[in-house]
């Protein structure tokens, strides 16, 4: 049984997406569509730019859904459907990826969604007062008990739970600087700010979570063909208005990403898919779920060598 996962931000790069669009004209159409529902060329940026403009969180978001839906209309070409997957996720972001490649938004409204997300992220909390550090080394609880002792006072919480030993805590720069030395002290490997512009996934995107709950309201969400697995339940929700209160509360909610796949792969899930850019879900799945194969389907070559062990 086969999953499709969708990478979320820090998978981006200049480049990617542009063998398939050369290989695949309905790989191509996906950035052509996304750049006439954002009025820009984003494929440009996405192919040719600078790598500063790209991470920009309002331009990182919409690139990474435009070159995960691209490769799996490459996949799709190749007759490798969304239906062949029991379940589909997808790492913050990347669950926008996972809905509208099970057709639940419109690849154009995903876009826009996600241009109005990086801006109501980036502007929810001023540069320099938040931040967010990895945690590597401590299990969930562990990390949890960090942010709370580190917190006095401030915001800071566990935000992704990633894998069995990587856990990142999002909240004022103060306390999550406090959470570094305090995760270190507990015997953390490492524990390191990271190059993040805002701290995600945490209450102090409540701000951002309003603007998102106005501008889910107007967008049509369909059932979608592949029950999607929710950041924030960490199980399977195919039904509409679930799925756009979801969205919402991933904003400020936690990416529950290790229980995610934990859940997947207890409902039978042998293999799962990385769709798009990088491999960093790949490396998660691995720590999570051992037994679980993994494969990343990003260039053309990869869409060949995945269609290739569907026969075999």
């Amino acid at each position: 049984m086969r999953a499709f996962v969708f990478p979320g931000q820090g998978a981006q790069a200049i480049g990617m997406g542009k063998a398939l669009a050369e290989a695949y004209p309905a790989a191509k159409a996906i950035f052509d569509e996304v750049d006439d529902a954002l009025g820009e060329k984003l494929s440009a940026l996405i192919w040719e730019g600078d790598i500063a403009d790209l991470t920009l969180t309002q331009n990182a978001q919409p690139a990474l859904m435009a070159t995960s839906i691209a490769a799996m209309r490459a996949l799709e070409a190749e007759g490798v459907t969304i239906q062949s997957a029991a379940f589909v996720a997808g790492h913050s972001l990347g669950e926008y990826s996972a809905l509208a490649a099970a057709g639940a938004i419109s690849v154009s409204d995903t876009a826009r969604l996600l241009r109005i997300r990086g801006r109501a992220m980036q502007e929810a909390v001023p540069v320099g007062i938040g931040a967010m550090a990895a945690l590597l080394g401590l299990d969930f609880e562990t990390a949890k008990d960090v942010a709370q002792e580190a917190a006095q006072g401030q915001v800071c919480q566990a935000a992704n739970d990633n894998d069995p030993a990587q856990v990142v805590v999002s909240g004022h720069k103060d306390a999550v600087e406090r959470a570094v030395e305090i995760a270190k002290a507990k015997g953390a490997k490492r524990a390191l700010l990271l190059p993040v512009s805002a701290p995600f996934h945490c209450s102090l995107m409540e701000p951002a979570a309003r603007v998102m709950a106005q501008a889910l309201n107007d967008v049509d969400i369909k059932e979608p063909s592949v029950p999607v697995v929710a950041n924030v339940l960490a199980h399977a929700e195919s039904e509409p208005e679930t799925l756009r209160s979801l969205l919402v509360q991933q904003v400020t909610g936690s990416v529950r990403w290790r229980e995610s796949v934990a859940w997947m792969a207890q409902h039978g899930v042998t293999e799962m898919w990385e769709i798009g850019a990088g491999k960093a879900l790949s490396g998660m799945i691995r720590r999570i779920a051992p037994d679980v194969a993994t494969r990343a389907v990003g260039s053309p070559d990869d869409v060949a060598a995945a269609v290739a062990a569907t026969h075999t």
